[in-house]
């Protein structure tokens, strides 16, 4: 009488071993690749709120938009201006201040970024007098923030991948 052979073979196992150690690696690949895409929604969100956050520090200090104050090249650096309720901060100070608190949250926020505010005036728009300015006249014009960063590319060996958030917005 023959014997029926039980179990499985060694030929058997290995094969099951080499399926399911690929599937594992097609498994890792794709969680390499979501943990790289949330990075990446991450850092675009940083970034629309640091866009955001300035723009509100621009709207509270009207008379520096219509003097150009906030157009400039980010990050900057300096020190920020001590003022006390006794001396209160200048125009200049304030968009100091500004500058150098949001560049400092560039900076930790985002990896080796480099920021550009530009705002104008719309075409035929009346400048205010000296007076006016100071009573917090609306801007009658338009104001572009652009942020760009270093984000690691989704693509293998591809470096260093630049990226853009721009925004147009009226104060």
């Amino acid at each position: 009488m023959q014997r029926k052979n039980r179990g499985f073979s060694l030929l058997e196992v290995m094969i099951a071993l080499i399926i399911f150690s690929v599937g594992v690696l097609g498994m890792a690949g794709l969680l390499m690749l979501s943990v790289r895409t949330n990075h990446s929604a991450y850092l675009r969100s940083q970034a629309g709120f640091l866009a955001q956050g300035m723009a509100d520090r621009m709207r509270l200090n009207m008379p520096a938009l219509w003097t150009d104050g906030y157009n400039l090249t980010y990050p900057t650096t300096g020190t920020v201006p001590s003022c006390t309720p006794g001396t209160p901060c200048t125009i200049t100070q304030i968009v100091t201040r500004d500058s150098i608190t949001w560049s400092n949250s560039l900076i930790q926020l985002l990896p080796a970024p480099t920021a550009r505010i530009s705002c104008q005036l719309n075409p035929g728009a009346i400048t205010p007098t000296n007076d006016e300015i100071v009573a917090r006249v609306p801007y009658n014009g338009l104001c572009n923030i652009v942020i760009t960063w270093a984000e690691s590319s989704l693509n293998r060996g591809a470096g260093a991948n630049f990226q853009t958030f721009a925004w147009v917005f009226q104060p």
